[in-house]
């Protein structure tokens, strides 16, 4: 079995459940008292949020790199990034750390057209909805997200920081992101990102129709594939744009 590395802490609340699912799936695949190898190296979210919400992202991206390479001293083989957002910088921390990283916008790629997906809604933080890196990828790789209107985003964003991260699970906030979800639909959505690895913990596939995408829970079964299997890192890998503009 490989050593998941995870830089966590993006919020704490959500690399809880990575932590958990990465070795509830390993005593699934495996039995008995099979639980994940991992090291988890948690960060403290109060200073990268700051940064993040000041635009550093540079900043930001030298600060998950030095995770990623204090993960590869320790013994980690492949690296996992609990978290949407921070992967605006994952190709920083790959280059740092020397060790290959499960990008959570492929693995979300690739699950999406497995259910033959193609125009998802994107709910997500501001950065990740605004920002290029998460809606370039996924076109790069033939998926066209829609994300809310500005109000929607703004909605969206203020309760994954505001509630979210902080252990608030609202009914309210569940109805506000529903609604977000219904005005979508006449963008002509076929499918949902849950594309803040804290959205899971307010919604799930039973709240809607069409197929919900939780980044997390597609994020760790990846994870887990590539940890207890003997091909090597760089087959298992979920295909990335320059993979396919290779091949």
């Amino acid at each position: 079995m490989r050593t998941i590395g995870v830089i966590g802490g993006m919020s704490w609340e959500s690399t809880a459940v990575y932590y958990r699912r990465l070795n509830e799936l390993v005593r699934d695949r495996l039995g008995g008292l099979h639980s994940a190898k991992a090291i988890v190296h948690s960060v403290d979210f109060a200073g990268i949020a700051a940064m993040q919400a000041a635009g550093e992202w540079e900043e930001a991206g030298r600060a998950m790199d030095r995770l990623g390479a204090d993960l590869a001293r320790a013994g980690s083989e492949v690296l996992v990034l609990a978290t949407n957002t921070m992967h605006k910088v994952a190709g920083g921390i790959e280059a740092a750390s020397g060790l290959p990283l499960v990008n959570i916008v492929d693995v979300t790629a690739a699950a999406l057209k497995a259910r033959g997906c193609r125009r998802p809604l994107l709910l997500a933080t501001r950065f990740t909805m605004e920002d290029g890196f998460y809606r370039d990828r996924l076109a790069a790789h033939g998926i066209a997200a829609v994300v809310p209107d500005a109000a929607g985003r703004a909605e969206v964003h203020r309760i994954i920081y505001e509630e979210l991260c902080r252990g608030v699970i609202s009914p309210a906030s569940k109805a506000a992101y529903l609604a977000v979800i219904d005005a979508a639909r006449a963008d002509g959505i076929d499918s949902v990102i849950l594309g803040c690895t804290e959205i899971g913990l307010l919604l799930s596939q039973a709240d809607m129709p069409e197929p919900a995408i939780d980044t997390t829970e597609e994020h760790v079964a990846a994870a887990v594939e590539i940890a207890l299997a003997d091909a090597p890192v760089s087959s298992l890998l979920p295909p990335s744009p320059d993979a396919r503009a290779a091949a």
